[in-house]
């Protein structure tokens, strides 16, 4: 029996690890977020929804380090959807893009080729250096909107010259600041990287919108790929997670990089579930999401502000100068909102909970700073920027 001092002593220490997370008010709190939440241009705002949680809470409980029944059926699900022999769930989608680098690539030293904008070349921490000692080679689509054969072939290190790194391995993304990139110049790089013996991978995080945007099964966008890292939580709403696909080999020796990188998790069924519900229910609404996005556009350039990336998807670049305005205004202008509108940038991105009415309340705004420049005696430009010529970096 334990003395009555030690039994004090541990009473004490098991107050002082208990913790509440939770607010006085947090069912408020979240309705206020989720209000917040659909008048949020800003990238990755979507949140779970009580649906979503619902479903999730049923999930089964097994160890995904050893095997998990809903991860498992989610990741057989996600490889026979995308055409892949296996697919991997991993916590985010540059935990995918780096464990498909560094298990593509073997022994340097090699080179890999990305767009300059792309998300494993400029958001990733530097991690193809870090954890694949590659050598990136970033290259500047000549179009302004996608990578071609002739950027590809410009950049491509062929040779056996000790001087130089080989390449080994080609990294695009699809889509890439909402624009999608065309399935026939995909096609094109990768019947010229297999001919010369060079590994493709895809950032597809967004790849959803692209597969309702231009109607083809995700297995023929993914086909050109060795491998391909997908995001349930960018465009889908989950909280967590993204899939790794490729063939049998490539994931199982994926599977032992992210438990070198400490990406392996236990307790994955609530994840997966998340995912699932989000690949049930939420796709499906990508539809209307591209339309508030072209709404956006259609607004926007009715009021003459000019457009550099144009809403192929989900996102829409501007540049309020021509009207006088400067972004930063927009910004806290439609921060001052009585019902705020919450931007940070010139980037619109719109989602699965946007509302119409932060559509047209944003627009109004603008038309509203529009008739203010003009009182003040600004005399609106009628030169436009091209969005085909413009080369927008994420």
């Amino acid at each position: 029996m334990m003395p009555v001092n030690q039994s004090l002593q541990l009473e004490e220490i098991i107050e002082q690890v208990k913790v509440d997370v939770l607010t006085h008010t947090q069912e408020r709190d979240n309705e206020a977020f989720f209000n917040e939440v659909s008048r949020s241009f800003v990238s990755i705002h979507s949140v779970p929804t009580k649906a979503m949680y619902e479903y999730a809470v049923r999930a089964s409980i097994g160890d995904a380090v050893f095997y998990e029944p809903c991860t498992s059926a989610l990741e057989k699900h996600v490889a026979k959807l995308t055409g892949k022999e296996e697919a991997l769930f991993v916590s985010s989608g540059t935990l995918g893009n780096q464990l498909a680098i560094r298990t593509h690539l073997h022994q340097p030293p090699f080179s890999i080729l990305t767009d300059a904008r792309s998300h494993t070349n400029v958001y990733e921490a530097g991690g193809a250096a870090m954890f694949s000692g590659a050598y990136p080679i970033p290259v500047t689509p000549t179009n302004g909107h996608h990578l071609t054969l002739k950027d590809i072939k410009s950049k491509a290190i062929l040779n056996s010259d000790i001087h130089v790194a080989p390449t080994r391995l080609i990294c695009l993304e699809n889509t890439l600041n909402g624009m999608i990139f065309p399935q026939h110049d995909i096609l094109e790089i990768s019947k010229f990287a297999h001919e010369n013996g060079i590994l493709m991978h895809l950032d597809g995080a967004r790849l959803w919108h692209v597969a309702v945007e231009t109607k083809l099964p995700l297995s023929e966008l993914c086909a050109p790929f060795h491998s391909v890292s997908l995001c349930f939580s960018k465009g889908l709403g989950a909280p967590v997670g993204s899939c790794l696909v490729g063939s049998k080999a490539f994931i199982s020796k994926a599977r032992w990089f992210r438990k070198a990188f400490g990406g392996g998790m236990r307790q994955t069924g609530i994840l997966a579930a998340s995912a699932a519900y989000a690949l049930s229910h939420n796709f499906r609404q990508l539809p209307r999401v591209h339309a508030l996005a072209r709404r956006l556009q259609q607004g926007l350039e009715e009021l003459g502000v000019a457009i550099l990336c144009p809403a192929e998807t989900c996102m829409v670049f501007f540049d309020p100068s021509p009207i006088g305005v400067a972004n930063e205004e927009v910004v806290s202008r439609a921060a001052a909102l009585p019902d705020p509108v919450v931007l940070s940038s010139s980037r619109l991105v719109v989602h699965i909970q946007t509302s119409s009415e932060a559509i047209e309340d944003f627009l109004q705004l603008v038309s509203e700073l529009r008739e203010e420049k003009r009182k003040e005696g600004f005399i609106p430009s009628t030169i436009r920027t091209p969005a085909s010529s413009t080369k927008m970096y994420r």
